[in-house]
C-alpha cells in the first residue's frame, strides 16, 4: 500500500475538483446510515465550502425524471448551473461528466453522493485505477444501512481512496487563519451548517461584543 501522507497530500483548493452525485430524493429515502436531514445539511456545507474556496463542482443525477431533481439546498449555491443527467449507474463511465472534471485541469478529485455503496464506490474504484487522486466525504454521502456504508468505505480505502468529512474538508483547504478572505467566506458556512460549533461561533461574538457592566466585580 502507498501510504497518503506527507505536506503534498493535503488537499488544495487550487487543485481540488468536486463531484457530488445522485443527491436525489429517491436515493435518499432509503438512506439508512445517516440520518436524511443530517446528509442533506452536510451536503450543503459542503457544496457552499466549494463555492466559498473556487472549487469547481459538478453537479450529476441519475435518470432525474424518475429519482428527483438535485436537492435544491445544492442547486441554489450554484444557480443556472447545469446538471448532468446521467443514464449510467456508474458516473465515471459517463463521458460528459468525466470531460467536465478534465477540463477543471485539476487531479484532486472529490466525491460525495448517494448511495455510498454503489454511486460512490463505483466511479471512486474506477478514477483511482486511471490515476486520479480520489478523496470521499463520508458524511455528504449515504448508504442504504450502515453496513453497507461501511463495507463501502473499507472498500474504497483497499483501493486507496482517502477518507473526510466535510469539515475537515474545509479547513483542510483554509489551512491558514490569515487567509483572511477565505476564512470570512468559510465562518459563514460554518455558522449555517456545522452545528455546535457554528453555534459556539456566534456564542462567541455575542460575548466579545458584549459591554461589560459598569459595576462588574
Amino acid at each position: 500500500m502507498t501510504f497518503r501522507n506527507g505536506l503534498a497530500s493535503l488537499l488544495r483548493p487550487e487543485d481540488s475538483v468536486l463531484v457530488l452525485i445522485d443527491h436525489q430524493p429517491y436515493q435518499l429515502a432509503n438512506v439508512n446510515s445517516h440520518e436524511p436531514q443530517m446528509v442533506i445539511n452536510n451536503t450543503a456545507g459542503l457544496a457552499k465550502a466549494a463555492k466559498a474556496f473556487g472549487v469547481p463542482t459538478i453537479l450529476t443525477t441519475v435518470i432525474a425524471e424518475r429519482g428527483g431533481l438535485l436537492f435544491p439546498q445544492i442547486t441554489d449555491v450554484f444557480p443556472g448551473q447545469e446538471v448532468i443527467d446521467r443514464t449510467l449507474i456508474n458516473t465515471w463511465e459517463d463521458q460528459k461528466v468525466v470531460d467536465a472534471v478534465k477540463a477543471t485541469g485539476r487531479k484532486q478529485l472529490i466525491i460525495a453522493g448517494l448511495w455510498t455503496e454503489v454511486c460512490v464506490a463505483m466511479p471512486t474504484i474506477q478514477a483511482l485505477g486511471e490515476g486520479w487522486d480520489v478523496t470521499v466525504i463520508t458524511d455528504a454521502s449515504g448508504a442504504v444501512s450502515v453496513e453497507a456504508h461501511e463495507v463501502a468505505i473499507k472498500r474504497m480505502i483497499a483501493a486507496g481512496a482517502n477518507m473526510m468529512t466535510w469539515l475537515a474538508l474545509a479547513a483542510e483547504w483554509q489551512r491558514d487563519w490569515a487567509r483572511t478572505d477565505n476564512a470570512a467566506k468559510l465562518t459563514e458556512v460554518i455558522t449555517q451548517h456545522a452545528g455546535g460549533s457554528g453555534i459556539a461561533f456566534l456564542w462567541e461574538q455575542q460575548l466579545l461584543n458584549t459591554p461589560v457592566p459598569a459595576n462588574a466585580g
